[in-house]
């Protein structure tokens, strides 16, 4: 059967690729399986979102189609949200979606062509090179170093520029290696973007879980003409435990908005709205326990740095944020046959840097937020006391 050769030459999914290694296993009770591959909250989401969902599940608006940009109260919700501080966002920028991924995949496919070009920072969040691979956009790498802290700059993204860039993509804090870009780089690289006349993607999934959330995490918005050069994406996902659900959102101009509905109206006509009614919710009432939860999460980085750092395994924090640490690994093989060889051998499921694309493979990511803090001296204990028997192969 012939496919599509675009689809067809896109990786298989990282995820399932790496839960495949475990399939059909079973684990015993001294060494339990410890699964930090997928980034999704550890804990459900609060209480009193899920009564309200309970609340609102026979109401017959929840059965029944929505606009394709979503539920106009949650597009007023998350535009005042955005307005906290001296920004320009108007609830007719905001397109609700089915997660973060969606999104992302939505907007790309309204901004860009096929044989167009967008530069990602490498090491790079994979759905974001395969929504790219699939529609015939070329990924161009911007190399992030260790000696700088796996941020991306400005000097040599403007290098890549060419008449087929279309956009920089930036993901902050930084799916894979959790690092939270400075305000000072992001504000830099809107302003690159805008002298350029192309646009800046800015993926915020993880904003609530910045170190400091009193700070500012850009300027971008307060900019009038914001949306002449940015596109937002968000994730109710991780800040409000919704992962399932699925309800995600973008912020951008009215008439690119136009674009995103042609597109959302074939994907999935609207995002579901029982979902839409917990993310409103959340919205409305559940900054307390987010905050509480976001707290937990540094508390949880603290203690895997704190663990990590008592073992003499030879592993070493490249960069690490709330949700992530990525790790360089001491031996000499790529990081998948490491990878491997924890998840055989120490039961222990971590994703290798191959995944992450080019020039990864002494890097490992370990998504330590979806798991108890108790659990930290156990991950650093199997990091360092399981070791391939030849690392020089």
């Amino acid at each position: 059967m012939d496919v599509n050769p675009l689809v067809d030459g896109t990786e298989f999914p990282p995820v399932t690729e790496a839960a495949g290694w475990i399939r059909d296993r079973t684990f015993p009770t001294d060494l339990p399986l410890i699964d930090v591959s997928q980034a999704v909250p550890g804990y459900p989401t609060s209480d009193d979102i899920l009564d309200h969902m309970a609340s609102v599940l026979r109401e017959p608006s929840v059965s029944k189609y929505g606009h394709a940009l979503g539920l106009p109260a949650l597009r007023t919700a998350y535009a005042d949200h955005l307005n906290a501080e001296d920004n320009h966002v108007k609830d007719t920028n905001v397109a609700i979606t089915a997660g973060c991924n969606q999104a992302f995949h939505v907007a790309i496919t309204a901004l860009a062509a096929a044989g167009d070009q967008v530069i990602l920072p490498s090491p790079w969040y994979f759905n974001h090179k395969m929504s790219l691979d699939m529609l015939g956009i070329e990924a161009v790498p911007l190399p992030c170093s260790a000696d700088q802290h796996m941020i991306p700059n400005t000097t040599d993204a403007e290098s890549l520029i060419n008449k087929r860039t279309r956009a920089i993509v930036l993901i902050t804090p930084n799916n894979p290696t959790g690092q939270e870009f400075p305000a000072a780089v992001v504000d830099a690289f809107y302003e690159l973007c805008k002298k350029h006349h192309i646009m800046l993607i800015l993926d915020e999934t993880y904003c609530d879980f910045r170190k400091d959330t009193s700070a500012t995490a850009h300027t971008v918005f307060s900019d009038p003409d914001w949306h002449d050069t940015a596109i937002h994406l968000y994730s109710f996902s991780k800040s409000y435990a919704l992962a399932g659900y699925r309800v995600g959102a973008i912020v951008a101009s009215e008439k690119f908005l136009v674009q995103v509905t042609k597109v959302l109206d074939c994907v999935s006509i609207c995002a579901p709205q029982l979902s839409q009614r917990a993310a409103l919710f959340a919205l409305r009432n559940a900054d307390a326990w987010k905050k509480g939860k976001c707290a937990q999460m540094v508390q949880r980085a603290r203690a895997f740095s704190e663990a990590l750092n008592t073992n003499d395994h030879g592993y070493q924090i490249t960069a690490m944020g709330s949700y992530f640490a990525y790790l360089e690994h001491p031996f000499d093989l790529p990081a998948r046959n490491v990878a491997r060889f924890l998840a055989d051998e120490a039961n222990l499921l971590a994703l290798p840097g191959e995944m992450f694309g080019p020039g990864q493979e002494k890097h490992i990511r370990v998504a330590f937020a979806n798991v108890s803090r108790r659990l930290m001296p156990a991950i650093a204990e199997r990091i360092g006391h399981f070791r391939p028997a030849n690392p020089n192969i």
